[in-house]
């Protein structure tokens, strides 16, 4: 869960009122998977033993195998690479809250349970780009969220190739940017969002430096001689809304291009020059300049300082992950500290089970609407086992009240059928899902489904006591 920090704590910028403000740590990757099917090990990627814990996982693929017959396939049930992702982090308490696919782009995010009920209004889309925006090979995906009442934005990227293509890959984005739109009155637009994250396969190249020379600098460790001719380094210094967004050092070696199953840069024919084609990028709105001799990566929302709710971004770690081989790009990492002060934190709707619950006997739920909120005949309570995937990962579901909705703190009690109760024991929860915000904005705690003794009658676990005999 976030980490509650003294009010006393010293910022550079922006100022709290006295409650507290909380930490949550974003972990984030971008990996050019060059249609390759995933690793079966994925834990060094997502750093799962890091101190502090990851609240936010935020994961952007390239290139995610996408012929006709697999796309297809898909959009039937869950890629691959989802799948792995999923299987990983649903032990570890992190719930799949979206995603959204264009082709070849992919962008999934988890959170820890915990943090569920707080990110609301989540919305996605997508922009093509390529080849007069056919098929979707290039482009860009997004998705957008209330994160404890501050509007958050991530963008996953792939921008055209080719050493020649810097001034169209900025265009390529300036033109991602205002095509993208979003049925939220305060946040139309991707860069009216308080901190946007922009990231992908940008493929911005090293211009100018011959490949020896790139190599002997890389090899060596003199990763800074190579700065000044990055591509994307040298495009913010002449775009002025590329300047508003920040980037951590690049003191990692190049991501692209190597052999697969190798690190060694490309030794085919076409001998491609190593490039950081691949980044993570954040930006704060509004946004003051950095200093040029600034070296602690943070910066500060402070709405013109009448915020009472700023946040913080500091960039903890951006590096690569160089133990991936399966594909011809290797994955790049970054790691966040957000610092906010929460605008609210309790959650839409109270959910609790009532009295004992196993598949002998319908069940009983309450539910209390706690603030008034858009809510839809079509909204439904889940039940879950502790370590579900995601808010469709249910065991069996209510809907809500049919015809007329409850009011502001009314108690309304729900039958759950006992046919759709785990026959098995388990730790399972309750999850009220909005159909209007798409995400889950209340949860019960997690409680106890006893073992049913249809269990023992269908030969699920054996009798103790002789009955199956």
């Amino acid at each position: 869960m976030c980490v509650c920090v003294p009010t006393g704590e010293k910022m550079s910028t922006g100022s709290f009122r006295s409650g507290g403000r909380d930490k949550c740590r974003l972990h984030m990757v971008t990996w050019n998977v060059a249609t390759a099917e995933p690793p079966e090990d994925v834990t060094a990627l997502l750093q799962l033993d890091v101190q502090p814990p990851t609240d936010l996982y935020v994961i952007g693929l390239q290139e995610v195998n996408a012929t006709p017959v697999r796309f297809i396939s898909d959009l039937l049930v869950e890629d691959s690479w989802s799948h792995v992702f999923m299987d990983t982090l649903a032990p570890r308490g992190f719930v799949k809250v979206t995603s959204v696919r264009m082709q070849g782009l992919l962008l999934l995010v988890f959170a820890k349970q915990i943090h569920l009920p707080y990110i609301r209004n989540i919305q996605t889309t997508y922009t093509r780009t390529g080849i007069f925006g056919y098929w979707g090979n290039k482009g860009g995906v997004s998705v957008r969220f209330s994160f404890y009442g501050h509007m958050v934005c991530f963008l996953n990227c792939h921008l055209a190739a080719h050493m020649n293509y810097a001034l169209q890959r900025v265009d390529e984005f300036e033109y991602i940017l205002e095509a993208q739109d979003f049925d939220i009155t305060d946040t139309p637009h991707v860069l009216d969002h308080k901190v946007v994250f922009w990231f992908g396969d940008l493929n911005f190249r090293i211009a100018d430096h011959g490949l020896h020379f790139l190599r002997s600098s890389i090899n060596s460790g003199r990763l800074n001689l190579l700065w000044s001719k990055d591509q994307l380094i040298t495009m913010k210094k002449k775009e002025p809304f590329l300047q508003e967004f920040e980037e951590g050092p690049l003191n990692f070696k190049p991501t692209y291009k190597f052999d697969r199953n190798s690190d060694t840069y490309d030794t085919s024919g076409k001998k491609r020059k190593p490039a950081w084609t691949d980044r993570i990028l954040w930006r704060i709105k509004p946004k003051t300049p950095p200093s040029e001799d600034d070296d602690e990566r943070a910066s500060t929302s402070t709405d013109d300082g009448q915020d009472e709710y700023p946040i913080l971004v500091t960039q903890d770690k951006y590096t690569s992950e160089m133990s991936y081989g399966v594909s011809d790009h290797k994955p790049v990492i970054a790691t966040f500290n957000l610092e906010l002060r929460k605008y609210f934190d309790t959650p839409l709707v109270h959910i609790t089970p009532v009295g004992v619950w196993s598949a002998d006997q319908d069940a009983l739920l309450n539910y209390t609407i706690q603030e008034d909120f858009m809510s839809s005949t079509w909204d439904w309570i889940g039940l879950y086992k502790v370590g579900f995937k995601s808010a469709s990962d249910y065991e069996t579901f209510v809907w809500v009240r049919e015809n007329e909705l409850p009011e502001t703190n009314e108690v309304i009690q729900i039958s759950v059928d006992k046919d759709g109760i785990p026959l098995l024991s388990g730790e399972y929860v309750l999850g009220y899902y909005s159909t209007n915000m798409q995400s889950i904005i209340g949860l019960s705690a997690n409680f106890q489904i006893l073992e049913s003794k249809r269990a023992v009658m269908e030969g699920l676990v054996p009798d103790i006591n002789g009955l199956d005999k």
